[in-house]
């Protein structure tokens, strides 16, 4: 059981920042769909229904009451949308997803994913220029001969490196195409720091970084006759520390461990996490709320995590038949499964992302909640990414759902949630205690409270 989180041992948020648009009006290409710190918190990449890459870069640390802000570094189009003419489909340029790659040189490096085509992208910082060309003359006009320049007839200088504006570049420097058949779900960075995985419904490949005409399949799921087709791919994950091993997640609540060591294929998984349900309360949404939308190992590579439509799941690489800590989320839905069906809500796919000491868990619900969770203290605290809370440094306060009854002056009836509002994408930076949550078009950053 996880009680309601306001004591004194709490982690208090305020107020930092928000990013994007405060109109009503929201265009589809403006809506955020994936947010991901890379492995120092230095920077927030985003990315939207557009195709558009956006990143923050964190501006220092003002002592512990000032916090850090987060600025615009770099904004590049990442996907354009296409179209397959030999299956007659558009290809949205929407980024599925983006995963940094541990930083070797001053360089910063990036993946990012629509549908079908993955990109390697290289951010670079310029702040000089190079000059003295021999180019031009004493007078400033271009040489009709450069090339025939003597002592005599003018001074000969060497070209040198000036300071200038300070200028970053994103360049595309792999392109992984051609290698789905079906939408990729999920990508992640290998601890080898030379391959990674892509994922779609139904199979996972493995690409090398320096190789993109070829990637090795690694599972496929896919039956020889498509009406006997159960189940899909839902997300995969590289473990943190171990290089040959691997996880994926399943439309019926399964996780998947895999070893690469053990065979090519890795259709036979090393390992199989499944918790029985009771037959007797199975109804017609089981399947559907037990699909599992979001996977991740912890920082220790010891636990697993996972996220379903109305839980997140905490799994022990050494227990297999049960989960070790379950948290209900928005278990107050589960009486409003049959108008969540008939608006398509029950498919929204919520994230889930650890704290940098794994003992805190975060996810997103609707109305614009997130929770967060204290594991050791088994704690939850239910807030609002709203604009009523945006004022500079205010608290955020913990909020309450009502399910019946006479109402309380805090909380909000379950009747009266809005389900067009919607969390599904958050970030914890790595070393700090700030978060990243992402509504339809605006990024809320919010920071540890210091008293």
């Amino acid at each position: 059981r996880v009680g309601d989180g306001d004591g004194d041992g709490d982690i208090l948020w305020r107020f930092s920042q928000v990013k994007g648009a405060m109109d009503d009006d929201v265009a589809e290409a403006d809506i955020i769909s994936t947010v991901e710190f890379n492995h120092t918190g230095e920077l927030l990449a985003t990315g939207d229904k557009g195709g558009r890459v956006v990143i923050f870069q964190q501006q220092g640390q003002n002592g512990p009451r000032g916090g850090a802000e987060y600025n615009v570094y770099s904004t590049f189009q990442s996907h354009e949308p296409e179209f397959d003419y030999l299956k007659s489909l558009e290809i949205e340029e929407k980024i599925n997803k983006i995963r940094w790659l541990p930083q070797s040189n001053a360089a910063h490096f990036l993946l990012s994913t629509n549908d079908k085509c993955i990109k390697l992208w290289k951010i670079t910082e310029r702040d000089k220029r190079p000059e003295g060309y021999n180019l031009k003359d004493e007078d400033g006009h271009y040489r009709e001969d450069p090339g025939r320049i003597t002592r005599r007839s003018s001074p000969f200088s060497v070209p040198v490196f000036k300071p200038a504006d300070l200028m970053v570049e994103a360049s595309p420097r792999r392109v992984f195409a051609n290698a789905h058949t079906y939408h990729v779900n999920s990508i992640s960075v290998n601890s080898d720091g030379e391959t990674y995985l892509s994922t779609d419904d139904l199979r996972i490949n493995l690409w090398n970084l320096e190789i993109t005409d070829c990637s090795f399949n690694i599972v496929d799921i896919k039956p020889a006759n498509m009406e006997e087709l159960t189940e899909v791919i839902t997300a995969s994950e590289f473990h943190p520390e171990h290089c040959n091993t691997f996880v994926y997640s399943s439309s019926k609540g399964t996780l998947r461990l895999c070893d690469m060591r053990a065979a090519a294929l890795c259709d036979q998984h090393a390992k199989m996490f499944e918790e029985t349900n009771d037959p007797n309360s199975r109804s017609f949404f089981s399947e559907i709320i037990s699909s599992i939308s979001d996977v991740k190992f912890s920082h220790s590579g010891r636990y697993l995590m996972t996220r379903d439509y109305l839980s997140v799941k905490i799994w022990d690489l050494n227990m297999e038949n049960r989960p070790l800590e379950t948290y209900q989320v928005h278990e107050y839905l589960r009486s409003k499964l049959c108008s969540l069906y008939e608006n398509d809500c029950i498919f929204d796919k919520f994230e889930c992302c650890w704290n940098g000491t794994d003992s805190v868990v975060m996810t997103g619900s609707y109305n614009n909640f997130f929770r967060t969770i204290d594991r050791a203290r088994c704690l939850d605290l239910t807030l609002e990414a709203s604009r009523e809370n945006c004022k500079p440094h205010s608290v955020l306060k913990p909020r309450r759902v009502c399910t019946g009854g006479k109402r309380q002056k805090d909380e909000i009836s379950v009747d009266s949630l809005d389900f067009d509002r919607k969390i599904l994408h958050t970030a914890w930076h790595p070393l700090d205690n700030i978060i990243a949550v992402a509504t339809t078009n605006n990024l809320y950053i919010y920071q540890e409270h210091v008293k």
